[in-house]
């Protein structure tokens, strides 16, 4: 069966298979990398550290085309600033928040939301594969660590204070 291929297509493997993840994946970190460049713009205080972290998530968007080309002393980096943010963000979750505040916050908490559904597909590529993607996985749960962390960090900045969230089917842990 042929597909037609529009001369004006975006992108040359929009047509890929639908079994074919990879496209997907680089059109989902195509959208994060836009998303955190947005909250650059929302963050000036922050501005040189997202940016970093958005170069990091465009050198990975060949990946599960190419390689992976980020290295390892910038995953280093990333893990360094998220246990940064854990530091000036200690108490001001405890447990589970709504994803709400500031607008520059819930920014933040939609780009962590991206990196969930990132990590999802990459298992989902490795799984179909056989392909090991563990560099890959890393870095990208570290995205949506250091997006929840720098979410908590811009309520507290803009004086919002988190809203607790008592799920109705998880029990609060005994202790």
């Amino acid at each position: 069966m042929s597909v037609y291929r529009s001369p004006y297509e975006a992108y040359p493997f929009l047509c890929d298979p639908d079994g074919d993840l990879r496209c997907d994946f680089e059109i989902m970190t195509d959208r994060l990398a836009s998303g955190i460049g947005q909250l650059a713009a929302l963050v000036p205080e922050r501005r040189e550290e997202l940016l970093r972290v958005d170069a990091l998530v465009y050198h990975a968007n060949p990946t599960l085309r190419t390689f992976f080309s980020v290295t390892d002393e910038e995953v280093a980096w990333l893990a360094a600033r998220v246990a940064a943010l854990k530091d000036e963000t200690r108490g001001l979750c405890e447990r589970f928040v709504l994803p709400a505040g500031t607008l520059r916050a819930c920014a933040a908490h939609l780009l962590r939301v991206d990196c969930k559904a990132l990590v999802r597909l990459i298992y989902r590529h490795c799984q179909r594969t056989g392909e090991t993607c563990e560099a890959l996985i890393d870095l990208i749960s570290l995205c949506s660590e250091y997006f929840f962390l720098l979410a908590l960090w811009l309520n507290h900045a803009d004086g919002f204070e988190e809203i607790p969230f008592h799920s109705r089917n998880y029990p609060a842990p005994k202790g």
